[in-house]
């Protein structure tokens, strides 16, 4: 049986306004195991990035609260732990590459200084939790152990002359080199779960698919947990053994990605689906999910998709769906599985 790498239960959190408490999340459950790598989708504004940046805790308090639920990383609730307990958790055990490259580096650091100094800050934390009072190499060993270490990383994610390219600024690279910097930094410490935030969206297609293979190979050769965030299903079918579909602060859908595919069963999935362009696709014939996604501020009664669902019924509007086993290994929110 794979361990169990990240346990979300009941997950509700609000944001604190000017304009009032935004209901962003709503009893969020997902798990994700070792050795999965799971694709997160739904439209813009449904939770899927506040989602992810809970598990270590990158989301800012204030102006975000927690009202409800726990976030299990390990076994343990990472809510609970204290601010040097969750840099620990970041340094060792969670990369995280974010949406834009662009702004990802520091302008003003050359590359080399950006990433000896978190290869540095990843030593010093694994010194102080495992080598206690034992002897440790000079500052200088230290900091020429991590320049080595950054030009191997950047030559893994495909920079070429990287032991010349490393002494640039991120000015000096690409949309498509920044994001492999960003993606070397985040595997540094050879984390246990990798969180891409959309880490396509501002390149073009061809870069797109360097990225996404890079990401691939890091899963098989390193033994990489990925939860990927994208809007993109096309992309999700290609890389992603599991998926999880999320609507207005709650995951709606999840499972294995063939059989969720093949066979969704949830309406939301299924406009998703309706929406993609696909070699059947007559002129004129695309459909999509109509309207758009709810106020968070003042959210529909029960199921918060009921207002655009063809197939809502009364008792969608009673109550929120429970996430309910529907088939093996296969997970849906909706009034017309829980019988």
């Amino acid at each position: 049986m794979r361990e169990l790498l990240v346990d979300i239960k009941a997950l509700s959190l609000e944001m604190v306004t000017l304009d009032g408490v935004a209901r962003v999340l709503n009893g969020v459950n997902l798990t994700i195991h070792r050795g999965d790598l799971v694709g997160l989708v739904g439209e813009t504004g449904c939770g899927k990035s506040v989602t992810a940046m809970s598990i270590p805790q990158l989301v800012p308090q204030p102006p975000a609260r927690y009202s409800g639920g726990e976030v299990r990383f390990l076994g343990e609730n990472v809510l609970e732990k204290s601010a040097e307990e969750l840099r620990r958790l970041r340094s060792r055990h969670i990369g995280v590459v974010f949406q834009d490259p662009m702004t990802g580096l520091n302008p003003v650091f050359s590359v080399e200084q950006q990433m000896v100094d978190a290869l540095l800050s990843k030593q010093d934390l694994l010194a102080a939790t495992t080598l206690g009072r034992r002897w440790l190499p000079s500052s200088r060993m230290q900091r020429r152990h991590a320049q080595e270490r950054a030009i191997a990383l950047l030559r893994r994610v495909g920079i070429p002359e990287a032991e010349k390219r490393i002494h640039a600024y991120p000015h000096e690279f690409s949309g498509g080199m920044r994001q492999r910097v960003l993606i070397a930094m985040a595997i540094a410490g050879r984390p246990d779960l990798l969180i891409a935030d959309e880490p396509t969206t501002a390149l073009d297609v061809s870069v797109q698919a360097q990225i996404l293979r890079l990401i691939a190979e890091l899963v098989r050769e390193i033994d990489l947990t990925v939860l990927l965030i994208t809007h993109n299903m096309g992309l999700v079918a290609q890389l992603c053994n599991r998926i999880a579909v999320m609507y207005a602060g709650s995951v709606v859908e999840s499972g294995p990605v063939r059989r969720i595919l093949r066979e969704p069963q949830h309406p939301y999935t299924r406009g998703l689906l309706q929406a993609i362009v696909t070699e059947k696709t007559g002129r004129g014939t695309l459909q999509g999910v109509p309207g758009s996604v709810p106020s968070l501020y003042e959210p529909p009664p029960g199921c918060r998709f009921a207002p655009r669902c063809q197939e809502a019924r009364p008792q969608c509007t009673a109550a929120l769906p429970r996430l309910r086993q529907s088939a093996p290994d296969h997970q849906v929110a909706c009034v017309l599985y829980e019988e």
